[in-house]
């Protein structure tokens, strides 16, 4: 079984409504300390992309690597052609559990799914999240209603054996058709319980404001990729950029449903492994 992973570097503006803005600002604001009241409350987990070229060499290794960095669990783009009940030994050995599988749409459709879905049974995962399309799925309002139409169709599928369907956004959804936003479109067209798997920075870096996006689709964050945006460094670690990471937790923590937090770092200003640690002492910091 393999897995697509997809990622865009166009820039969109998007402009969240004033009041969402407002609630989740006010939210923060109001807190007597946001992080402190949540902390220990959601469990982080670690996206394997982030190591994904020791991964490629050692798979083994990497899952080891991410409990001894204090992780819950891991969200894996890719198995390496191990077996579901081999994969489910090495995660039980680390201590960890599985957050998601990020997996290709096409193993989600036809004779895949049930397949799919017995592999993500065995390694004790329910969140089956597609991690990307291609734009002309969701680049029109048609297309876009097309999409969430078949995302609706999978979710009652994946729901009647107690698992999760979703979708990781990526820059492009922040971009105005008709006067609506695509990322508008499939959300506000999709069931409530397909999984909003917000990535904070594509999204701030797509002019969206993370938390109010939360804000405005409450309990569909049910996880949520942290990822650092700066407009002036692209390989920012988590803390060095541009992110309000108090409001974006508050958001998580009262109205957005968030299970699992899910680390992710795609470029690396020193080595991944240092990149990751160095992500994971900042938001132990914070109370993570």
């Amino acid at each position: 079984m393999t897995t697509t992973i997809g990622k865009t570097v166009s820039r969109r503006n998007f402009i969240s409504t004033a009041g969402a803005v407002a609630a989740v600002s006010g939210l923060a604001a109001s807190s007597v300390s946001a992080l402190s009241i949540f902390k220990g409350r959601v469990p982080l987990g670690l996206q394997l992309y982030s190591l994904r070229e020791m991964a490629n060499k050692d798979f083994p290794g990497v899952i080891e690597a991410a409990a001894r960095m204090d992780f819950d669990g891991v969200e894996f783009a890719g198995y390496f052609d191990t077996s579901a009940k081999d994969l489910r030994k090495m995660l039980d050995d680390a201590g960890l559990k599985c957050c998601g599988t990020h997996t290709a749409m096409d193993t989600l459709l036809g004779d895949n799914f049930q397949r799919t879905v017995d592999y993500n049974k065995e390694i004790g995962n329910k969140y089956l999240i597609v991690p990307w399309l291609p734009e002309e799925k969701l680049n029109t309002k048609k297309a876009g209603l097309e999409t969430a139409a078949l995302f609706n169709e999978l979710d009652e599928k994946a729901g009647e054996q107690n698992m999760r369907v979703g979708y990781h956004n990526h820059t492009f959804e922040f971009k105005k058709v008709d006067g609506v936003y695509l990322f508008d479109i499939f959300y506000g067209s999709t069931n409530d319980s397909v999984v909003m798997q917000l990535d904070t920075g594509h999204a701030l870096h797509g002019g969206a404001n993370p938390a109010a996006i939360i804000q405005k689709y409450p309990g569909r964050a049910e996880t949520v990729h942290l990822k650092e945006y700066s407009a002036t460094d692209e390989k920012a670690l988590i803390g060095e950029g541009d992110m309000d990471w108090e409001t974006l937790f508050a958001a998580c923590e009262t109205v957005g449903g968030t299970k699992w937090y899910i680390m992710e770092q795609e470029r690396y200003p020193v080595s991944p492994m240092e990149s990751v640690e160095r992500c994971m002492a900042y938001l132990k910091k914070m109370g993570k």
